[in-house]
């Protein structure tokens, strides 16, 4: 599997290419500024892109621009990107294709070998990955929404992990009840969500994150 990665700290970026070489991956390109990861993700055509959000020239939101734009081109191109806050306006930037393929993970994560490479194959395998934090803040940025404040308890926190992209077996592993209950809690949250029902993990889990993102 092909990996692009876009970091400017020397340290961090070397860390990435040594734990994903580590893991199987080839790295196709290495790079510190937005222009060439622009670059280098139209001329190699990665399997996933890991990109920092905030990349030189001015430091501000280049990594997610050139990302952005290279979705643009190429639909679909599956990109985790990473910040060390959590930022909403990147996570609606990033959703708005909806295209899926797609995660937004903090930068403490990457000290989590395991957790961070199994994040970057979801998102090669055209999942969603979203880290827990960024779907507490956007949780709790809308809970004004009526459809937001009809869920139960127990509907707030299975909706927390279908965003993070947990498949039903993960979630009842996590609360410790069936499947079965899991998949009843689902078809609740989408009926009070006003949500069409789907089969496909990825729809699901995106259709909820441009919900709550709209609700903004």
């Amino acid at each position: 599997m092909r990996v692009v990665i876009g970091e400017d700290q020397f340290l961090l970026r070397d860390g990435l290419v040594r734990l994903l070489e580590a893991y199987g991956f080839e790295i196709a390109a290495a790079v510190d500024n937005g222009p060439e990861l622009l670059e280098a993700l139209l001329g190699e055509r990665p399997d996933v892109a890991v990109v920092d959000i905030r990349l030189p020239p001015s430091f501000t939101d280049e990594g997610l621009r050139a990302a952005i734009e290279a979705r643009r081109r190429v639909r679909g191109l599956p990109v985790l990107v990473l910040s060390q806050y959590v930022e909403r306006l990147y996570t609606n930037e990033l959703l708005a294709d909806g295209a899926g393929s797609v995660g937004y993970l903090l930068k403490d994560r990457v000290f989590d070998g395991e957790q961070f490479v199994a994040a970057v194959r979801q998102v090669a395998g055209g999942g969603t990955v979203m880290d827990p934090e960024v779907v507490t803040r956007l949780l709790t940025h809308n809970t004004r929404d009526t459809r937001l404040e009809s869920l139960t308890a127990r509907e707030r926190e299975v909706l927390g992990l279908m965003a993070q992209g947990r498949s039903n077996g993960s979630i009842a592993g996590t609360l410790v009840v069936s499947e079965k209950a899991v998949s009843k809690h689902i078809s609740n949250i989408l009926a009070k969500l006003q949500l069409p029902q789907s089969e496909d993990d990825n729809r699901r889990v995106l259709a909820v994150l441009t919900y709550l993102k709209q609700e903004r």
